[in-house]
Formats: structure tokens, sequence, C-alpha cells
């Protein structure tokens, strides 16, 4: 009979790739699983092949929300069967630890963030003191555990004392772009959120002859419209929304560039390695890094980015140097496309499946 695993998660499934991608490989290894999130009345029309719940929510931020959340998740959880059971971050993992011991089944973590240090909560001191007495209460306690970059498993390791084993969050294998774009942007991929430098790329594209597009939304969704109207780049700045991953897959290898500039601020960034560097990578679009240690680690072997400093004098210099320099553009594609063979799921799903075998063997 085959092995059920849960996963759970605080957002609503429908653009989530990395766990679409997760739980399609455990499905087609021979396990069933169920993927736990929030149902924030997005139309979720895709056809997985594995189960999905989402819990309604009459709180969608705040405390309250987290409270309601992890109260949810916990009733819906004690009444399931699963042979373990794996939460996404510290946001879900106190109702899946708790379900877990009451049928003493495997409990693992996939941290996707070092929670206690994203921008939104490093500041707040009253608010980082919880996250860190639930990672410090709940990581000692997990069977398996493990996260999306080198850096991110040290500190964890340093700072709960426990090995993490790293699962890259990369893209199927889909390498096709070489040549220079017909109409070339700059395209941004992900949450419209505090430290992601947007501000200053919208600033910065009043100075570069080509288009902004931005795909996602987020916390400063709103801000970040009336900044660039403020600024009359109404057709310079386009924001696109939510894109779905098979539109977002469409899309980027349009692109002149990737952007993935971050500041430095908590180490959840500075150790970060975003899905989006290598879907810019899979799709020959080089990206503007920041010259943290996961990016600049991976630049200095394959030199897919550029790595500058998130100031509006070098994302206009940069991007200007660049566009007049169609032979370098074409350089630096070409070794995206040939860095794809390399950094891609085929290959990282081993790693997954590895650690699933071993903690649940499926026959």
């Amino acid at each position: 009979m085959a092995k059920l695993l849960i996963f759970t998660v605080s957002n609503d499934l429908v653009y989530d790739q990395r766990m679409q991608r997760v739980c399609e490989t455990l499905v087609e290894a021979g396990y069933k699983v169920t993927l736990v999130g929030r149902n924030l009345n997005r139309k979720m029309d895709e056809h997985f092949i594995f189960h999905t719940k989402r819990l309604s929510c009459i709180f969608n931020l705040g405390k309250l929300f987290y409270v309601e959340l992890n109260i949810r998740l916990f009733l819906y959880l004690i009444f399931q069967k699963f042979d373990a059971i794996c939460a996404v971050d510290l946001d879900t993992a106190m109702p899946a630890w708790a379900a877990a011991k009451l049928k003493r089944k495997p409990f693992g973590l996939d941290a996707h963030e070092y929670f206690q240090e994203v921008p939104e909560v490093v500041n707040r001191k009253h608010i980082k003191k919880i996250w860190e007495k639930i990672g410090g209460f709940i990581i000692p306690k997990t069977d398996y555990r493990y996260t999306v970059s080198p850096g991110l498993a040290a500190e964890f390791k340093k700072l709960y004392g426990v090995d993490f084993e790293v699962v890259r969050n990369l893209p199927k294998y889909d390498a096709h772009k070489t040549e220079f774009p017909n109409e070339p942007f700059i395209l941004y991929q992900g949450a419209l959120n505090k430290g992601r430098g947007l501000e200053i790329l919208i600033r910065a594209a009043q100075h570069i002859p080509i288009q902004v597009k931005i795909a996602g939304e987020g916390d400063l969704s709103e801000e970040l419209r009336a900044l660039a109207a403020s600024l009359k780049l109404e057709n310079k700045v386009v924001f696109l929304g939510y894109l779905k991953p098979d539109e977002l897959r469409a899309l980027t290898p349009n692109a002149f560039i990737g952007y993935i500039l971050l500041e430095n601020n908590g180490l959840s960034y500075f150790y970060s390695l975003a899905n989006k560097f290598f879907d810019y990578t899979m799709a020959g679009v080089p990206c503007l890094n920041s010259p943290f240690p996961e990016y600049a680690h991976l630049n200095e072997k394959y030199e897919i980015g550029i790595l500058i400093e998130l100031t509006e004098s070098q994302i206009v210099e940069t991007v200007n140097d660049l566009y007049a320099n169609r032979e370098r553009y074409l350089s630096l594609s070409a070794k995206c496309i040939r860095a794809a063979k390399e950094l891609n799921w085929e290959i990282e799903k081993n790693i997954l499946l590895e650690i699933y075998n071993r903690i649940i063997p499926v026959g």
C-alpha cells in the first residue's frame, strides 16, 4: 500500500511552484500526497496529480491569522491518515508536529525561510522572540529536515545543533533561449514585499531604455503602483499581478534580464537562494544579483548573472551597459543555458527522494 504524506503551507497553493514540484515528484515515485494550504478564493483550475486541501480562514493577517490557521490546521490533521507529515516553514510547524506526535508518525520540516530573520520580523523584537521560541522548541523535535540553500543549512546547524539537508528550488529542465529578445524588458517575479529593492528599481526605470515588468502582488502593491504613477511611469513599469507557473514560464524567456536585488535586512535574505534565480537561468536570462554568498558562489562557478549593489545608479549603469553590448549579453545567456543542464529539478529531486525513501520507504 502506498505511503501517505501530508505537507502543510500557509499560502494558497495556486502559485507555489516549489511545492507543486515536490508533491508531483513524490507521487511519481509511488507516494500518495496531500498538500494543505489556505483558501484565498483564487481560482484553482489546475489538475494536480496530488491531493489538495485549502482551509478557509476569517482572518488573513496578523496574530489572529496565525492562531486561526494553526487551530484549523490541527483540527484537520488529527482526522487524517498519514505515514509522515512535513511542515513547510515554522508558521505551520506546531499543528503538524502535534498531529504527528499524537499519531506517532515521522515529522519533518522544509525550511524555505529563516523565519525569525525575514524583513517583516527581524526588527520587531517581540514577534521575533516568539518565532525564535517556536523554532527552538520544534526543530530539535523533527525526524528529518531540509532547506533551500547551503548557507541556511549551516546557520540552522549552528542555531539548533541539528543537520539540515539541502534541496534547492530548481525548475524542471526546459532550456531553450539563445537569442537577444525582440522587445527586451527587466523582469521581477515574486512577492511585492519589503526588502526586495522594488522602489529603487522603479526609480531606475526613469533612466533605462526598456520596460520593467513586475509579476506578483504583496504588501507593497499599492505603494509601488502609486510610486510608478507619481513618476509618470505607467507605460514604463508594467504590473502584471499574479501569474500562474505556466504563465511565468511562457513570459520569462522573453525578458532581457531578471531582477534579484535584496536589502541586507536579516539573515533570511542574506542566505537566500530564490527559485526565480534558477527560473531565469533555465530561460537563458541573466539576472542582477545582490552580492550575497549563495549568488556569489553560483556566479563564480557559472557566470550567469551580474553582482551589483542595490543602488539606483548601479542598476542604471549595469542595464544600460549590457543593453549596449549585445555580444556580452549573448555570452551570458549561453552560459545560463549551459548551467541549466546541471541546475535542474531532474537532478535535484534525487536528494528529495533519498530523504523520503530513508524516512518512509515507498515499497
